[in-house]
Formats: structure tokens, C-alpha cells, sequence
């Protein structure tokens, strides 16, 4: 008769603990959850500087200076906080200097009250001058071994201090996620790069692939992406910077745009602006009997006449709109050969992605020319093909 209640206390038992759930789970009060970290050549800040002269040392040699920026910033009894009165930013930056990442984040617990998570972290900036002496291999290792920190985490370069751009004028917002934001501008326009991963990172860097990451320029509290960073691949370091039309133009190769714009000046030099609606590459390789090696790149665009500064011209008459597509073209053309003379001739490595095709189109003369690829492809010769179509002329020809 009883049979029935003591079965589904069993049952009911045998669910309870059979549930997931978090038995070490941590109240997010009492954590420093850090979504930002800059990476700058070693000097210590003012406050190490202090700190040090009344005996606060351990053995380490200045190599690396790394920035952390904690959200959310406590709300009162905190020392850390910049601001105060909940009239500051809601986010706090904390800097330590070593030679050694997770050394360094262990040395942040002598200043904090709460310990130090990464499981958060969502992007990275290196200064150049630190990737100039350091490789990106030996910058990457902790952050690819640590189990909290997430493959997802996007790396970036800065020419100036990295920690400069983790600092903004604006209260109600953290730069570190504002940077994540900005990646959302790439069908915008394609000198925003789709962004390098973690573990995209870390597959070219044992490729030995020389490769660009996006670079932060900050400047009064505001930050833009402007160009990129060359890293040699061969090396590890970083080599050299390309510019905004470069990244963009490296795009038009990769067939990687979504959106932007093209401008040029017309016979009359007034100014007229090509709207991107799409964007088609292909890259034919050519291998010949003595395995001379050369690249055909084929683009084609459709897009609209979206500014025309020219009021003597009627954008609607055919032979001006062929005119326009000509003159977009050359624009295009000349862009392009500019990115090739730099990638050939000035740092004579291959980040557009040539390599890539050879190795899947002639996959035996690839193994022949890898060893010493980006200084065989600075000798190769690479021929364009561009064709601009307008579409149309907006809402309004006038």
C-alpha cells in the first residue's frame, strides 16, 4: 500500500542529484571580471614606482607592462576607481609590470580585494614597439594556455601606448567592449577587417604565415581603426603597417567587402563617390614548364553613383556613367597597384592570401616554395583585371 509514496521519493531523490549545476559557482560581486588587457613595452607606472621605493620588489626584469580593465568598477570602497561619487567611468584599468603574464596577474591580487578572472576577456591590443622585441608567439603563449581565457578573444595592434586605448571620455561606456562594437562597421566599409581570434592567431602564427591584425589609433578619448600591422611570419615580429585603402584593398583581393565606397575625381577634377553594393575575386594561379609562378586577379563590382560633385555633367547620359566606371576602375587599379609595390617591393611579404590559393590550386609546387615564400612571392608577377558596373544613380539623377 505504501509502495507508491517511497517510489517517488526515490525518483524525486534520484533527480535532485542528478541535476547540473555550478557547486564552485562564485558570486560575480566577488570577482574582478576583466574584459580588456593591453600589452605595452615594460616601464613601471607611477604608482609601481612608489610602491617599489617602500620595498615592495620581487625578482623580475621589466620586459612587459600589461593593463587590465575591470568591469564593473565597484561601487564605493575601492581605492582602484578612477573618479568617485558614481561620476567617473564605469570601468577601472589596473597596470603591473614583469616578466611573466600570469606571474604578473597573481601580483594584481596583492592590490585587489576581489581575484582576477579572464573567463570575459574580449580583446587584446599590443603596442608595436612590444612586438618589435617580443615575438607574438611569446605574448600569446599564456593567453592560449590559460583555461579561463576564451578562443574568441580578438587581437589587435597599436603604434602608440596599447593602455591608451582602453581609456575613454565618455562615462557611460568601457572601451574594451566599444572596440568589440566597432568590428560591427565591417559591411560598413572594408577598412574595419572582420577581426583575428584567438585561435585564428594562433593557426598563423604555427603556419609561419606573415599575416596583418587591425590597428587602434587612439586620440583625445576616441578611438579609430586605421590601417594595419604587418607580422612577419618567418619571425614573429611586427615589421611594418599598412593603411586604411591598403586593408581595404587587400579586401578587393580576398573578395572580403561588404560595403564602402570609392572615390575619385572626374575630367573636370570634381569629386564623385562609388557606392559598394557587391564585390566578386578570383585569383588564378599560373604555373608554367619551368615553374614560373604568376597570379591573375579578377574583380568585378556592382555598385551605385552615389555622389557626384560635377554639376556640368548628367550623370543619366550614357556616356558619362561608362565615363565614371572607367575612372572608378583606375581608381581602384591604381590603389591596388600601390598595395602591391608595398607588399613586393617595400616589406616583400604576402598577407593577401596568394600563398593560400597556390597551395590549394598546385599543391606540389607549393611544397617546392613554401620554406621561402614571402620573399619568392616579393619576385612574382601579379596582373588585375577590374570591371565596375553602376547600377544605378541612388533615388535621385539630379
Amino acid at each position: 500500500m505504501c509502495r507508491r509514496p517511497i517510489l517517488s521519493l526515490l525518483l524525486a531523490f534520484t533527480l535532485l542529484v542528478t541535476q547540473v549545476g555550478c557547486w564552485s559557482s562564485k558570486e560575480v560581486e566577488e570577482l574582478s571580471i576583466y574584459t580588456g588587457l593591453a600589452l605595452d613595452k615594460g616601464e613601471l607606472t607611477p604608482l609601481e614606482k612608489e610602491l617599489e621605493k617602500k620595498g615592495s620588489r620581487y625578482f623580475k626584469k621589466n620586459k612587459i607592462t600589461a593593463s587590465v580593465q575591470i568591469v564593473p568598477k565597484k561601487s564605493s570602497g575601492s581605492t582602484e576607481q578612477q573618479g568617485g561619487g558614481g561620476q567617473g567611468p564605469n570601468y577601472v584599468n589596473i597596470a603591473a609590470t614583469g616578466d611573466s603574464l600570469l606571474e604578473i596577474f597573481r601580483q594584481l591580487s596583492l592590490r585587489l580585494d576581489r581575484p582576477v578572472i579572464g573567463h570575459h576577456l574580449k580583446v587584446m591590443v599590443v603596442s608595436t614597439e612590444l612586438a618589435k622585441e617580443q615575438t607574438m608567439q611569446q605574448l600569446m603563449d599564456f593567453v592560449l594556455r590559460d583555461n579561463d581565457i576564451r578562443p574568441s578573444c580578438l587581437v589587435f595592434l597599436s603604434k602608440d601606448r596599447a593602455a591608451s586605448t582602453l581609456v575613454t571620455k565618455y562615462a557611460d561606456e568601457v572601451p574594451s567592449i566599444h572596440i568589440l562594437y566597432m568590428l560591427r562597421n565591417h559591411f560598413r566599409t572594408s577598412k574595419v577587417m572582420k577581426g583575428v581570434n584567438l585561435s585564428e592567431l594562433d593557426g598563423l602564427m604555427h603556419s609561419k604565415k606573415s599575416y596583418i591584425l587591425q590597428n587602434i589609433t587612439e586620440a583625445d578619448g576616441e578611438l579609430e581603426f586605421s590601417g594595419a600591422g604587418i607580422i612577419k611570419g618567418e619571425t614573429g615580429h611586427w615589421m611594418g603597417s599598412l593603411g586604411q585603402q591598403d586593408v581595404e584593398s587587400i579586401g578587393w583581393i580576398t573578395g572580403d567587402v561588404k560595403g564602402g565606397a570609392v572615390k575619385t575625381y572626374d575630367k573636370r577634377n570634381e569629386a564623385i563617390t562609388y557606392e559598394i553594393k557587391s564585390v566578386k575575386s578570383k585569383i588564378t594561379t599560373k604555373v608554367t614548364e619551368g615553374n614560373d609562378i604568376s597570379f591573375h586577379v579578377k574583380i568585378e563590382s556592382k555598385g551605385r553613383l552615389i555622389e557626384n560633385w560635377d554639376d556640368k555633367a548628367d550623370p543619366t547620359e550614357t556616356r558619362n556613367m561608362k565615363e565614371a566606371e572607367k575612372e572608378f576602375e583606375e581608381q581602384v587599379t591604381s590603389r591596388l597597384k600601390s598595395l602591391m609595390h608595398k607588399l613586393q617591393s617595400e616589406y616583400k611579404v604576402d598577407v593577401a592570401g596568394f600563398g593560400d590559393h597556390l597551395h590549394i590550386e598546385k599543391p606540389q609546387v607549393w611544397k617546392k616554395v613554401k620554406d621561402d615564400w614571402d620573399y619568392k612571392f616579393s619576385k612574382i608577377p601579379v596582373t588585375f583585371d577590374i570591371k565596375l558596373s553602376i547600377t544605378d544613380l541612388g533615388s535621385s539623377a539630379e
